[in-house]
């Protein structure tokens, strides 16, 4: 994509700072949405609660990309914090998708984030994009998510759904909270650690993402996983490897349950997921293997 104008929604987190930090770096103009009153000429007003966005600010746009959502795993799930998971992303994807639609000239291209959390628990069974939504919290509210996409679409915009795995990262997201434990030789396997872990480098994310939006026959899902999924025995066993510690605290799933809640079902559960669309499409991953993703997250 030539020198453009891009609106990002979620810019402030894991995925999204990184995403910002590519596109400047890369020349483009990158439009940030926040949940204020503007302070900078590179920032618009959206409130995705009250599904309000400031359609003006995205004028131009080539493209935008919604990566906003209340953190999955940041507390335990009470009902208060399912509906914000929940509405936080089909809200706020609902309003955006109707701003951009709503422009004279709409943007070439709405890639929302999505989650592998749709299929469910696999087992051991590898999926890619053909596979039905699994049952449960977050298959519906992945359904819901990638739905609430519809007035782009509707519209004309090439829409892309992002189906994002377990980012590693040395700081944010769920594997930045597991790099303390296992500097501190804290870490080991969860349950039985047979379940399998979708992986993918923060920097394979960021290209995949910059890949989706340059590739202009592109839409619909797309898994952002390395293409080998590893359990979380072997992600353990990694873990140590690279950062020269024991991995010997395992912690038993009924300590999971107790200490999680709800949640555990998601951490004990087996997402076994696979990029097929993506390596279709000509992606090439620079970090494919758990090994290399670890260490270009410490790099």
């Amino acid at each position: 994509m030539d020198a453009s104008r891009i609106a990002v929604a979620g810019a402030s987190g894991l995925i999204g700072s990184a995403l910002v930090r590519s596109l400047t770096s890369d020349g483009h103009e990158v439009v940030r949405l926040v949940r204020r009153a503007p302070r900078a000429k590179d920032e618009v007003e959206w409130d995705p609660a009250r599904q309000h966005v400031d359609a003006a600010g995205l004028v131009g746009c080539d493209a935008v990309v919604n990566l906003a959502g209340a953190g999955i795993g940041d507390r335990r799930w009470t009902d208060a914090h399912k509906r914000a998971i929940r509405d936080s992303r089909v809200l706020g994807t609902a309003a955006l998708a109707e701003a951009a639609a709503s422009l004279d000239r709409p943007p070439r291209v709405f890639l929302n984030g999505s989650a592998i959390g749709f299929y469910g628990d696999t087992g051991a069974r590898a999926v890619d994009e053909d596979a039905p939504p699994g049952d449960g919290f977050l298959p519906s509210v992945c359904v819901e998510w990638e739905e609430a996409t519809a007035a782009a679409e509707e519209a004309g915009i090439r829409t892309v759904l992002a189906r994002t795995g377990l980012v590693v990262a040395a700081r944010g997201g769920a594997w930045g909270r597991l790099f303390p434990l296992f500097r501190a030789g804290l870490g080991g396997q969860l349950g039985d650690g047979r379940q399998f872990w979708s992986h993918i480098a923060l920097h394979d994310h960021v290209a995949a993402l910059r890949h989706l939006l340059d590739s202009e026959s592109l839409s619909g899902p797309f898994n952002l996983t390395a293409p080998e999924p590893r359990t979380n025995r072997e992600v353990t066993a990694a873990m140590g490897r690279v950062l020269h510690r024991p991995t010997v605290f395992a912690v038993p799933a009924p300590v999971l349950k107790a200490a999680l809640g709800e949640l555990a079902q998601e951490v004990l559960g087996s997402q076994r997921v696979v990029p097929t669309r993506l390596l279709d499409s000509g992606f090439t991953f620079a970090f494919p293997g758990i090994d290399e993703a670890i260490r270009a997250a410490l790099a």
